[in-house]
């Protein structure tokens, strides 16, 4: 191991403790030390040592019964437990054995012994925690490409998630970035590709801090989905956000600002999960679909650099509470009828306590 391993040392017995402090400190281990069973369950919890010698006769709790419950613990399982046993003791090894114990040491202790089984277990700990934290990036990597609501599906039912696509109450918004094709023909790619992922970094936080789902994320916009109980209050309070945001960014950036534009819309959609097979593997999407998405698609597409607009069910459900500015009817590409459209400009100022309503 690359740092100095911490082992803990329990045993009730002074001139035992004492002897294996020295004899592993020449060795080149730290140590930790507990005189009873109880005492080394709260050290290993504070400490975390990467290796335990543990004595089986001790007061209060024996080593039999500090060994079976940190094995049954997932924090504390790996941990390797070396239980010291009596000369032919096999009565011990096997409830050892039983206990969960890792190896065994022949008390009284031969140093060489113990330096021999400290190294090949503590060598064997470093290789299985490497093959964890290789695990464990892979697993945070592939989660980058699993929607939010996909892994609380998964996580509340692993063996039989309720990932099929089901009629939701939605607020779906679309982003997209104005002028993407004039900026695209300025900059070059990989300029581009770091402005624009600066700008949806800080985007993508905000959706989801406001519990929002992203369907999908193109070079220049995406689309995001809100369920909660006040899913269009949120869809519009972050929209308004997002605004502020890049009003911010552009402060920073002032060399190259962007300008955005969404659209809002509110209603009944087809909402679920959907998993895309590929040569390299699998990847996951939570889509919305239906004429809320054609809707908020359309409004998107027309708005202007800085503006968001909403449609006339989500106009009615954040009516009074936020400042709506009526644009009229508009005959919109592959929506049969005229739509309605308002502008989302900002909130209401709250009523003054004790004012008429």
């Amino acid at each position: 191991m690359s740092e100095r391993a911490k082992i803990l040392i329990v045993d009730d017995e002074p001139f035992n403790v004492d002897y294996l402090e020295q004899e592993l400190e020449d060795f080149g281990y730290d140590t930790i030390s507990a005189t009873n069973g109880q005492e080394a369950l709260a050290k290993v919890a504070a400490e975390t040592p990467d290796l335990i010698l543990l004595d089986v006769m001790m007061p209060l709790m024996d080593g039999f019964t500090v060994c079976r419950i940190l094995k049954e613990h997932e924090e504390t399982r790996l941990i390797p437990i070396v239980i010291m046993t009596a000369l032919g003791d096999i009565e011990d090894r096997i409830k050892g054995i039983e206990a969960g114990a890792d190896d065994f040491l022949t008390k009284p202790v031969d140093d060489r012994e113990l330096r021999a089984r400290l190294h090949t277990t503590l060598r064997l700990k470093a290789t299985v925690d490497r093959k964890l934290g290789e695990l464990r990036r892979i697993k945070d990597h592939f989660a980058k490409f699993v929607p939010e609501t996909v892994k609380r599906l998964v996580a509340a039912n692993p063996e039989a998630p309720e990932l099929a696509k089901r009629e939701c109450d939605v607020t779906v918004l679309f982003l997209d970035i104005s002028g993407y094709t004039r900026l695209s023909e300025r900059l070059a790619p990989e300029s581009l590709n770091a402005l624009i992922e600066r700008y949806f970094s800080t985007f993508l936080d905000l959706i989801h801090a406001a519990g929002g789902d992203i369907n999908e994320t193109a070079g220049d916009g995406f689309m995001a989905i809100f369920q909660d109980a006040q899913h269009a209050s949120t869809a519009a309070d972050t929209a308004l956000a997002l605004l502020a945001a890049t009003q911010a960014l552009n402060t920073e950036n002032a060399v190259q600002p962007l300008t955005v534009h969404m659209g809002l819309n509110s209603g009944v959609a087809l909402v679920g999960s959907t998993r895309f097979e590929g040569v390299r593997g699998a990847r996951w999407t939570f889509t919305a679909s239906g004429a809320v998405t054609n809707l908020v698609s359309r409004l998107a597409d027309i708005a202007k650099a800085g503006e968001i607009l909403i449609g006339p069910e989500t106009a009615r459900r954040l009516e009074g509470r936020y400042r709506l500015q009526r644009l009229g009817w508009e005959q919109l590409k592959n929506i049969a009828t005229p739509v309605e459209i308002y502008s989302l400009a900002g909130h209401l100022p709250s009523p003054s306590p004790g004012a008429e309503p």
